[in-house]
């Protein structure tokens, strides 16, 4: 993933210096372990933790340049590691990677990476519900437009509306962590996964040591449908953030500007058009969804080895491993800043409900009618009448409101006065059950922050 998207605490979970600190804990914590069971010299277990420590805490890009020449010529990532490792350690570096497969080293690195990966991704998803959860419960009795087929409906709270994308991210946050519960898994099981060179408790001690779960039966690599579980959360995650992201893009809309993204001071919208507000971290955080979503299917291709091992899926993985997780992290905290400082319009929103004349309160006005004896085909007929030649006229010279047409249809003021009328056409009728619905999302009238639990 290139810089512009790159927070440096993700970014550095996917670095080479720490991939090798890992490794090195890997081939540390077995020697260690064979140490105990006299399969290698204690001593030389401790020698390797005490003189290979201080080398890789002290790696350097010279020493990962190093590295990488031995790669070039030995052709293999853990050989060059371990060679150069060796030339830190001395003699007793022939004891480590004693019965183990590069695999094991690998697959139980990545099992790390992705824990802390997936770890700084929770922090993120906790501060965009924590942002929808203060901005729903500030706008709870806000009245703004709903909307189906971007065709104005009837009223809505726009806390509502938030306190939707804040349930889905909880939801998220919960499939996060399932997935994270998944991949969280240990495999030092040997060549094709038999245990024919290492005993199980060395598995089991390494396992417990990185807070990790043991695989219960892997063939040479930890079963790909683990990691597919994870990019597959994470796509749905970035679907979430590319529907609320679409949303406050829509909102900005010049026509529409119910609200906007925070705009700084010195901030330009445009080279050529000095007026222009753009909703350019929406869009921003709607290209990076789209990014994430796509590596989804390759992660899944990815499921499919041949027969205990091949390695058609590490090539795959080295890429889509840190750039969904450095993409998502980056877009999570970009939403909850964008969320925490957004900029809404009431007054603006309270005159969209208003703006076709009315005639969203037809639905409210067919109940008022049929309650009062009429049919509801009759019904129906009478206020779509109505609401066409409200809307047709709209700013015109022969225009009226959907409520003056109303009042001057026979059929209508038979069954319904003007009071009548008036109470169907207040838009707070639409937020009565608000509080209620905001306590079952949220568990409690007046939420905790970091609260994703939900009633």
């Amino acid at each position: 993933m290139i810089p512009r998207y790159s927070r440096p605490a993700m970014a550095a979970i996917w670095s080479p210096a720490n991939r090798y600190r890992i490794w090195f804990e890997i081939e540390a914590l077995v020697a260690e372990r064979q140490g105990q069971m006299g399969q290698i010299p204690a001593e030389a277990a401790r020698i390797i933790r005490e003189k290979g420590a201080p080398v890789i805490a002290a790696i350097s890009e010279a020493d990962i340049a190093r590295i990488d020449a031995i790669e070039a010529e030995v052709r293999h990532d853990v050989i060059a590691f371990l060679t150069w490792l060796g030339e830190g350690i001395g003699p007793e570096a022939r004891f480590m990677h004693q019965g183990l497969t590069s695999s094991d080293v690998l697959d139980t690195t990545l099992a790390v990476q992705f824990t802390e990966a997936l770890d700084l991704i929770d922090q993120g998803l906790a501060r965009v519900c924590d942002a929808l959860k203060a901005r729903a419960l500030e706008h709870r009795h806000t009245v703004t437009i709903g909307r189906s087929h971007g065709i104005h409906a009837e009223p809505t709270s726009f806390g509502l509306k938030l306190a939707g994308h804040w349930a889905e991210f909880a939801r998220g946050r919960r499939r996060l962590a399932q997935a994270r519960r998944e991949i969280a898994t240990c495999a030092i099981s040997g060549a094709i996964g038999t245990f024919a060179h290492v005993d199980p408790s060395i598995e089991a001690f390494v396992a417990a040591r990185l807070g990790l779960a043991v695989e219960p039966v892997s063939t040479q690599v930890i079963p790909r449908d683990r990691h597919a579980m994870v990019f597959a959360v994470l796509a749905v995650i970035a679907a979430a953030v590319e529907r609320l992201a679409t949303e406050v893009r829509h909102l900005q809309r010049s026509e529409v500007r119910e609200a906007e993204e925070f705009f700084h001071p010195g901030q330009k919208g445009s080279s050529a058009m000095p007026h222009k507000r753009n909703p350019v971290l929406s869009e921003n955080l709607t290209g990076l969804a789209r990014l994430v979503r796509g590596m989804v299917v390759p992660a899944l291709e990815n499921v499919t080895l041949w027969h205990e091992r091949d390695i058609s899926h590490s090539s795959v993985e080295r890429v889509i491993g840190p750039d969904a997780t450095i993409a998502l992290d980056f877009a999570l905290q970009r939403l909850g800043g964008m969320i925490e400082k957004l900029l809404i319009y009431p007054e603006r929103m309270a005159a969209n409900v208003e703006a076709l004349g009315g005639v969203v309160h037809s639905g409210e006005v067919l109940l008022a009618l049929t309650q009062a004896g009429m049919t509801r085909e009759a019904a129906y007929a009478a206020v779509q009448r109505n609401a066409m030649a409200a809307w047709t006229r709209l700013g015109t010279p022969e225009g009226r409101s959907f409520r003056e047409t109303l009042l001057a249809d026979p059929a209508v003021t038979a069954h319904l006065d003007a009071a009548a009328i008036d109470r169907a056409m207040d838009p707070m009728l639409h937020l009565r059950h608000v509080d209620a619905t905001l306590a079952r999302v949220f568990g409690d009238a007046e939420p905790q922050p970091g609260d994703v639990d939900g009633g």
